[in-house]
Protein backbone atom coordinates (compact mmCIF):
# COMPACT_ATOMS: atom_id res chain seq x y z
CA UNK A 1 0.00 0.00 0.00
CA UNK A 2 2.94 2.32 -0.35
CA UNK A 3 1.47 4.08 -2.89
CA UNK A 4 -1.61 5.37 -1.53
CA UNK A 5 -0.10 5.98 1.90
CA UNK A 6 2.85 8.52 -0.21
CA UNK A 7 -0.76 10.06 -2.00
CA UNK A 8 -1.98 10.76 1.52
CA UNK A 9 0.71 12.84 2.20
CA UNK A 10 0.52 15.24 -0.84
CA UNK A 11 -3.43 15.06 -1.02
CA UNK A 12 -3.61 15.94 3.01
CA UNK A 13 -1.46 18.88 2.04
CA UNK A 14 -2.94 20.29 -0.40
CA UNK A 15 -6.60 19.86 0.98
CA UNK A 16 -5.32 21.58 4.40
CA UNK A 17 -4.51 24.52 2.71
CA UNK A 18 -8.20 25.03 1.34
CA UNK A 19 -9.75 23.60 4.47
CA UNK A 20 -8.40 25.94 6.49
CA UNK A 21 -9.15 28.95 3.72
CA UNK A 22 -12.73 29.84 5.73
CA UNK A 23 -10.27 30.25 9.32
CA UNK A 24 -7.77 32.32 7.26
CA UNK A 25 -10.34 34.47 5.92
CA UNK A 26 -11.86 35.32 9.24
CA UNK A 27 -8.08 35.79 11.04
CA UNK A 28 -7.72 38.06 7.93
CA UNK A 29 -10.78 40.19 8.65
CA UNK A 30 -10.30 40.48 12.39
CA UNK A 31 -6.12 40.89 13.14
CA UNK A 32 -5.39 42.43 8.70
CA UNK A 33 -3.01 40.82 6.21
CA UNK A 34 0.28 41.42 7.54
CA UNK A 35 -0.06 39.39 10.94
CA UNK A 36 -2.04 36.72 9.60
CA UNK A 37 0.95 36.19 6.57
CA UNK A 38 3.50 36.62 8.54
CA UNK A 39 2.34 34.01 11.18
CA UNK A 40 1.35 31.55 8.45
CA UNK A 41 4.57 31.90 6.91
CA UNK A 42 6.31 31.40 10.17
CA UNK A 43 4.37 28.14 10.87
CA UNK A 44 4.94 26.89 7.78
CA UNK A 45 8.67 27.47 8.02
CA UNK A 46 8.62 25.31 11.50
CA UNK A 47 6.44 22.39 9.70
CA UNK A 48 9.08 22.07 6.71
CA UNK A 49 12.21 22.37 8.89
CA UNK A 50 10.67 19.42 11.18
CA UNK A 51 10.21 17.23 8.08
CA UNK A 52 13.33 17.01 7.17
CA UNK A 53 14.04 15.65 10.46
CA UNK A 54 12.41 12.84 10.24
CA UNK A 55 12.72 9.24 9.09
CA UNK A 56 9.43 7.84 8.65
CA UNK A 57 6.05 8.61 6.35
CA UNK A 58 4.11 8.50 9.37
CA UNK A 59 5.31 11.55 10.79
CA UNK A 60 5.12 13.35 7.88
CA UNK A 61 1.27 13.26 7.89
CA UNK A 62 1.42 16.02 10.73
CA UNK A 63 4.74 17.78 9.89
CA UNK A 64 4.16 18.25 6.37
CA UNK A 65 0.69 17.09 5.61
CA UNK A 66 -1.24 19.43 8.37
CA UNK A 67 1.69 21.94 9.84
CA UNK A 68 3.49 23.05 6.97
CA UNK A 69 0.32 22.93 4.54
CA UNK A 70 -1.82 24.98 7.20
CA UNK A 71 0.95 27.60 7.20
CA UNK A 72 1.12 27.58 3.55
CA UNK A 73 -2.81 28.84 3.86
CA UNK A 74 -2.34 31.37 6.25
CA UNK A 75 0.44 33.17 3.86
CA UNK A 76 -1.31 32.41 0.62
CA UNK A 77 -4.75 33.99 0.98
CA UNK A 78 -3.75 37.03 2.79
CA UNK A 79 -1.28 38.27 -0.68
CA UNK A 80 -4.38 38.10 -2.65
CA UNK A 81 -6.47 39.81 -0.44
CA UNK A 82 -3.94 42.58 0.17
CA UNK A 83 -4.16 42.95 -3.80
CA UNK A 84 -7.49 44.69 -3.66
CA UNK A 85 -6.20 47.44 -1.19
CA UNK A 86 -3.28 49.05 -3.71
CA UNK A 87 -5.41 47.66 -7.12
CA UNK A 88 -9.00 48.26 -8.42
CA UNK A 89 -9.68 48.94 -12.19
CA UNK A 90 -6.74 46.41 -12.70
CA UNK A 91 -7.54 43.64 -10.17
CA UNK A 92 -8.35 40.99 -12.19
CA UNK A 93 -5.17 41.50 -14.47
CA UNK A 94 -2.97 41.61 -11.67
CA UNK A 95 -4.65 38.60 -9.55
CA UNK A 96 -3.91 37.18 -12.68
CA UNK A 97 -0.09 38.29 -12.62
CA UNK A 98 0.43 37.18 -9.49
CA UNK A 99 -1.02 33.56 -9.43
CA UNK A 100 0.77 33.07 -12.86
CA UNK A 101 3.75 33.38 -10.68
CA UNK A 102 3.10 30.07 -9.11
CA UNK A 103 2.77 28.70 -12.44
CA UNK A 104 6.76 30.15 -12.99
CA UNK A 105 8.19 28.12 -9.84
CA UNK A 106 6.18 25.01 -10.93
CA UNK A 107 8.11 25.29 -14.24
CA UNK A 108 11.62 25.93 -12.44
CA UNK A 109 11.10 23.94 -9.02
CA UNK A 110 11.30 19.98 -10.61
CA UNK A 111 14.64 20.79 -12.14
CA UNK A 112 15.84 22.37 -9.00
CA UNK A 113 14.43 19.82 -6.77
CA UNK A 114 15.97 16.91 -8.60
CA UNK A 115 19.54 18.43 -8.54
CA UNK A 116 19.22 18.89 -4.76
CA UNK A 117 17.71 15.46 -4.32
CA UNK A 118 20.68 14.00 -6.06
CA UNK A 119 23.25 16.06 -4.72
CA UNK A 120 22.46 16.82 -0.88
CA UNK A 121 19.40 14.13 0.03
CA UNK A 122 16.00 14.68 0.61
CA UNK A 123 16.34 16.02 3.51
CA UNK A 124 18.77 18.51 3.03
CA UNK A 125 16.90 19.17 0.18
CA UNK A 126 13.53 20.42 2.72
CA UNK A 127 16.37 22.76 4.65
CA UNK A 128 17.61 24.29 1.69
CA UNK A 129 13.26 25.01 0.42
CA UNK A 130 13.23 26.58 3.85
CA UNK A 131 14.70 29.52 2.84
CA UNK A 132 11.98 29.96 0.72
CA UNK A 133 10.06 30.38 3.15
CA UNK A 134 12.08 32.60 5.49
CA UNK A 135 11.77 35.16 2.47
CA UNK A 136 8.17 34.55 2.34
CA UNK A 137 8.46 35.50 5.93
CA UNK A 138 10.08 38.88 5.49
CA UNK A 139 7.60 39.81 2.59
CA UNK A 140 5.13 39.31 4.58
CA UNK A 141 6.13 42.70 6.71
CA UNK A 142 5.53 44.01 3.34
CA UNK A 143 1.55 44.16 3.49
CA UNK A 144 0.48 47.32 4.68
CA UNK A 145 -3.28 47.45 4.60
CA UNK A 146 -4.83 50.19 3.22
CA UNK A 147 -8.60 49.41 4.40
CA UNK A 148 -9.47 48.71 8.01
CA UNK A 149 -10.47 45.49 9.12
CA UNK A 150 -12.88 44.15 11.64
CA UNK A 151 -10.49 44.83 14.78
CA UNK A 152 -9.92 48.58 13.33
CA UNK A 153 -13.72 49.40 12.39
CA UNK A 154 -15.01 47.97 16.27
CA UNK A 155 -12.17 49.00 18.48
CA UNK A 156 -12.07 52.78 17.05
CA UNK A 157 -9.49 55.05 16.96
CA UNK A 158 -8.60 53.97 20.71
CA UNK A 159 -7.57 50.56 19.17
CA UNK A 160 -9.52 48.72 22.25
CA UNK A 161 -10.27 45.31 20.91
CA UNK A 162 -13.93 44.16 20.85
CA UNK A 163 -15.24 40.71 19.33
CA UNK A 164 -17.52 41.09 16.09
CA UNK A 165 -20.59 39.62 15.75
CA UNK A 166 -21.15 35.89 14.96
CA UNK A 167 -22.67 37.17 11.68
CA UNK A 168 -20.12 39.49 10.93
CA UNK A 169 -17.13 36.57 11.50
CA UNK A 170 -19.14 33.81 9.21
CA UNK A 171 -21.34 34.82 6.99
CA UNK A 172 -23.74 31.96 6.08
CA UNK A 173 -25.87 33.97 4.05
CA UNK A 174 -24.26 33.81 1.05
CA UNK A 175 -25.61 30.21 0.83
CA UNK A 176 -28.87 31.59 0.63
CA UNK A 177 -28.24 32.68 -2.89
CA UNK A 178 -29.28 29.52 -4.73
CA UNK A 179 -27.10 30.18 -8.01
CA UNK A 180 -23.99 30.30 -5.25
CA UNK A 181 -24.91 26.66 -3.82
CA UNK A 182 -24.90 25.16 -6.60
CA UNK A 183 -21.76 27.09 -7.72
CA UNK A 184 -20.17 25.98 -4.17
CA UNK A 185 -21.64 22.32 -4.56
CA UNK A 186 -20.75 21.85 -8.20
CA UNK A 187 -16.65 22.46 -8.01
CA UNK A 188 -16.22 20.01 -5.29
CA UNK A 189 -17.93 17.37 -7.46
CA UNK A 190 -15.26 18.27 -9.99
CA UNK A 191 -12.60 18.07 -8.05
CA UNK A 192 -12.68 14.37 -7.31
CA UNK A 193 -10.44 13.54 -9.94
CA UNK A 194 -9.20 16.80 -10.95
CA UNK A 195 -5.75 16.30 -9.25
CA UNK A 196 -5.24 12.67 -9.79
CA UNK A 197 -2.94 13.40 -12.30
CA UNK A 198 -1.32 15.79 -10.58
CA UNK A 199 -0.54 13.72 -8.10
CA UNK A 200 0.00 10.22 -10.02
CA UNK A 201 1.31 11.13 -13.43
CA UNK A 202 4.71 11.39 -12.96
CA UNK A 203 4.77 7.56 -10.67
CA UNK A 204 2.63 6.45 -14.21
CA UNK A 205 4.94 7.91 -16.68
CA UNK A 206 7.80 6.29 -14.71
CA UNK A 207 6.06 2.46 -14.77
CA UNK A 208 5.17 3.31 -18.17
CA UNK A 209 8.63 4.18 -19.89
CA UNK A 210 10.87 3.59 -17.29
CA UNK A 211 13.91 6.53 -16.64
CA UNK A 212 14.09 6.48 -20.21
CA UNK A 213 12.04 9.62 -20.51
CA UNK A 214 12.42 13.28 -18.88
CA UNK A 215 9.73 13.07 -16.39
CA UNK A 216 10.27 16.52 -15.45
CA UNK A 217 8.98 18.17 -18.96
CA UNK A 218 5.41 16.89 -18.16
CA UNK A 219 5.33 19.37 -15.01
CA UNK A 220 7.11 21.85 -16.86
CA UNK A 221 4.35 21.78 -19.89
CA UNK A 222 2.13 21.83 -16.58
CA UNK A 223 3.31 24.97 -15.65
CA UNK A 224 4.13 27.06 -18.35
CA UNK A 225 0.59 26.75 -20.22
CA UNK A 226 -1.19 26.74 -16.76
CA UNK A 227 0.65 30.65 -16.21
CA UNK A 228 -0.43 31.62 -20.23
CA UNK A 229 -3.70 30.16 -19.22
CA UNK A 230 -4.59 32.45 -16.09
CA UNK A 231 -3.16 35.51 -17.93
CA UNK A 232 -5.51 35.25 -21.31
CA UNK A 233 -8.42 33.44 -19.93
CA UNK A 234 -8.38 36.32 -16.73
CA UNK A 235 -8.17 39.08 -19.45
CA UNK A 236 -10.73 37.26 -21.85
CA UNK A 237 -13.58 37.09 -18.30
CA UNK A 238 -13.53 40.69 -18.58
CA UNK A 239 -15.41 40.83 -22.02
CA UNK A 240 -18.27 37.82 -20.48
CA UNK A 241 -21.14 39.63 -18.99
CA UNK A 242 -22.44 38.44 -15.70
CA UNK A 243 -22.34 35.32 -14.21
CA UNK A 244 -21.57 33.75 -18.11
CA UNK A 245 -18.54 33.65 -16.99
CA UNK A 246 -19.46 30.31 -15.22
CA UNK A 247 -19.06 28.48 -18.98
CA UNK A 248 -15.14 28.97 -19.04
CA UNK A 249 -15.21 27.09 -16.16
CA UNK A 250 -17.39 24.36 -17.54
CA UNK A 251 -15.30 24.40 -20.42
CA UNK A 252 -12.29 23.59 -18.34
CA UNK A 253 -13.72 20.55 -16.83
CA UNK A 254 -15.05 19.35 -19.76
CA UNK A 255 -11.06 19.63 -21.30
CA UNK A 256 -9.30 18.22 -18.36
CA UNK A 257 -11.98 15.43 -17.38
CA UNK A 258 -11.29 14.63 -21.58
CA UNK A 259 -7.39 14.78 -21.03
CA UNK A 260 -7.14 13.09 -17.75
CA UNK A 261 -8.88 10.09 -19.92
CA UNK A 262 -6.64 10.69 -22.49
CA UNK A 263 -3.70 9.90 -20.51
CA UNK A 264 -3.49 6.31 -20.41
CA UNK A 265 -4.21 5.71 -23.91
CA UNK A 266 -0.84 7.87 -24.74
CA UNK A 267 1.91 5.23 -25.22
CA UNK A 268 3.93 7.53 -27.03
CA UNK A 269 5.86 10.31 -24.78
CA UNK A 270 5.18 13.03 -27.16
CA UNK A 271 1.26 12.36 -26.95
CA UNK A 272 1.57 12.70 -22.94
CA UNK A 273 3.08 15.94 -23.58
CA UNK A 274 0.36 17.32 -25.91
CA UNK A 275 -2.01 16.02 -23.18
CA UNK A 276 0.27 18.34 -20.63
CA UNK A 277 -0.21 21.16 -22.37
CA UNK A 278 -3.85 21.43 -23.11
CA UNK A 279 -4.76 20.24 -19.00
CA UNK A 280 -2.04 23.06 -17.46
CA UNK A 281 -3.81 25.79 -19.95
CA UNK A 282 -7.23 24.98 -18.58
CA UNK A 283 -6.02 24.42 -15.50
CA UNK A 284 -5.25 28.19 -15.66
CA UNK A 285 -8.57 29.13 -16.50
CA UNK A 286 -10.27 27.37 -14.23
CA UNK A 287 -8.05 29.07 -11.08
CA UNK A 288 -7.96 32.64 -12.54
CA UNK A 289 -11.71 33.22 -12.81
CA UNK A 290 -13.16 32.19 -9.52
CA UNK A 291 -12.94 35.42 -7.93
CA UNK A 292 -14.51 37.39 -10.76
CA UNK A 293 -17.32 34.58 -10.47
CA UNK A 294 -17.88 34.79 -7.18
CA UNK A 295 -18.19 38.10 -7.39
CA UNK A 296 -21.03 38.64 -9.78
CA UNK A 297 -22.89 35.61 -7.91
CA UNK A 298 -22.55 37.20 -4.01
CA UNK A 299 -21.50 40.61 -4.47
CA UNK A 300 -18.20 42.58 -3.60
CA UNK A 301 -19.47 42.68 0.15
CA UNK A 302 -19.69 39.17 0.51
CA UNK A 303 -17.04 37.86 -1.75
CA UNK A 304 -14.34 37.30 0.37
CA UNK A 305 -16.19 34.47 2.56
CA UNK A 306 -17.56 33.31 -0.26
CA UNK A 307 -14.30 32.29 -2.08
CA UNK A 308 -13.25 31.05 1.68
CA UNK A 309 -16.42 28.80 1.82
CA UNK A 310 -15.73 27.73 -1.26
CA UNK A 311 -12.09 26.75 -0.89
CA UNK A 312 -12.72 25.41 2.06
CA UNK A 313 -15.38 22.24 0.44
CA UNK A 314 -12.88 21.67 -2.20
CA UNK A 315 -10.69 20.62 0.51
CA UNK A 316 -12.59 17.43 0.75
CA UNK A 317 -12.49 15.85 -2.69
CA UNK A 318 -8.76 17.07 -3.56
CA UNK A 319 -7.72 15.18 0.16
CA UNK A 320 -9.55 12.05 -0.46
CA UNK A 321 -9.44 11.70 -4.48
CA UNK A 322 -5.50 11.34 -5.26
CA UNK A 323 -5.38 8.60 -2.56
CA UNK A 324 -8.14 6.40 -3.93
CA UNK A 325 -6.24 6.80 -6.97
CA UNK A 326 -3.51 4.96 -5.06
CA UNK A 327 -5.26 2.70 -3.31
CA UNK A 328 -6.57 1.65 -7.45
CA UNK A 329 -3.33 1.60 -8.38
CA UNK A 330 -1.81 -0.73 -5.69
CA UNK A 331 -5.04 -3.34 -6.49
CA UNK A 332 -5.14 -3.42 -10.17
CA UNK A 333 -1.05 -2.52 -10.95
CA UNK A 334 -1.79 0.26 -13.01
CA UNK A 335 -2.71 3.65 -13.05
CA UNK A 336 -5.06 3.25 -16.02
CA UNK A 337 -8.82 2.54 -14.52
CA UNK A 338 -7.63 5.12 -11.44
CA UNK A 339 -6.97 8.10 -14.76
CA UNK A 340 -10.06 7.03 -16.46
CA UNK A 341 -12.55 7.12 -13.46
CA UNK A 342 -10.43 10.84 -12.78
CA UNK A 343 -12.33 12.19 -15.86
CA UNK A 344 -15.76 11.53 -14.77
CA UNK A 345 -16.42 13.60 -12.13
CA UNK A 346 -14.78 17.11 -13.85
CA UNK A 347 -17.48 16.46 -16.67
CA UNK A 348 -20.37 16.03 -14.13
CA UNK A 349 -19.53 18.98 -12.10
CA UNK A 350 -19.08 20.81 -15.67
CA UNK A 351 -22.62 20.02 -16.30
CA UNK A 352 -24.24 20.74 -13.32
CA UNK A 353 -22.08 24.33 -13.74
CA UNK A 354 -23.93 24.94 -16.67
CA UNK A 355 -26.89 25.74 -15.30
CA UNK A 356 -25.79 28.67 -12.51
CA UNK A 357 -26.29 31.37 -15.54
CA UNK A 358 -29.90 30.49 -15.74
CA UNK A 359 -30.78 30.27 -12.69
CA UNK A 360 -29.06 33.66 -11.66
CA UNK A 361 -30.95 35.25 -14.09
CA UNK A 362 -34.41 33.62 -12.85
CA UNK A 363 -33.04 35.20 -9.10
CA UNK A 364 -32.61 38.66 -10.79
CA UNK A 365 -35.83 38.72 -12.23
CA UNK A 366 -37.70 37.99 -8.89
CA UNK A 367 -35.63 40.95 -7.34
CA UNK A 368 -37.05 43.70 -9.62
CA UNK A 369 -40.59 43.02 -8.76
CA UNK A 370 -38.90 43.25 -5.46
CA UNK A 371 -39.76 46.99 -3.62
CA UNK A 372 -36.70 48.64 -1.23
CA UNK A 373 -37.65 52.10 0.87
CA UNK A 374 -39.72 52.86 -1.95
CA UNK A 375 -37.68 52.57 -4.97
CA UNK A 376 -37.93 48.58 -7.07
CA UNK A 377 -35.35 46.64 -7.45
CA UNK A 378 -35.97 46.92 -10.77
CA UNK A 379 -34.82 50.49 -11.04
CA UNK A 380 -31.42 49.51 -8.92
CA UNK A 381 -30.97 46.92 -11.50
CA UNK A 382 -31.38 49.53 -14.17
CA UNK A 383 -28.72 51.54 -12.51
CA UNK A 384 -26.30 48.64 -12.14
CA UNK A 385 -26.25 47.75 -16.26
CA UNK A 386 -25.54 51.31 -16.74
CA UNK A 387 -22.27 50.99 -14.54
CA UNK A 388 -21.95 47.47 -16.07
CA UNK A 389 -22.33 48.70 -19.61
CA UNK A 390 -19.79 51.92 -18.87
CA UNK A 391 -17.62 49.44 -17.83
CA UNK A 392 -17.42 47.30 -20.72
CA UNK A 393 -16.59 50.38 -23.29
CA UNK A 394 -13.89 51.16 -20.54
CA UNK A 395 -11.09 47.87 -21.33
CA UNK A 396 -9.85 49.20 -24.63
CA UNK A 397 -9.06 52.41 -23.49
CA UNK A 398 -7.28 50.68 -20.11
CA UNK A 399 -6.17 48.07 -22.12
CA UNK A 400 -3.98 50.50 -24.38
CA UNK A 401 -3.30 52.88 -21.56
CA UNK A 402 -1.58 50.23 -19.59
CA UNK A 403 0.15 48.70 -21.85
Amino acid sequence: LIFSFAAWVTSLSMGMIFFCSPIVSIFTDLFGCRKVAVVGAAVGLAGLLSSSFVSTIEPLYFTYGILFACGCSFAYQPSLVILGHYFKKRLGLVNGIVTAGSSLFTVSLPFLLKVLVDSVDLFNTLRVLCILMFVLFLAGFTYKPLVPNAKNKEGGKKGKFKLPSEKKICNFSVFKVLSYRIWAFGIPAALFGYFVPYVHLINHVKERFGDSVPKEVLLLCLGITSGVGRLIFGRLADYIPGAKKIYLQVASFFFIGLMSMMIPLCHVFGALIAVCLFMGLFDGCFICIMAPIAFELVGAQDVSQAIGFLLGLMSVPMTVGPPVAGLLRDKLGTYDVAFYLAGVPPLIGGAILCFIPWVHEQQKLKERAKPVDGETTEKMLENESTLVLDATEKPVGDLESGI
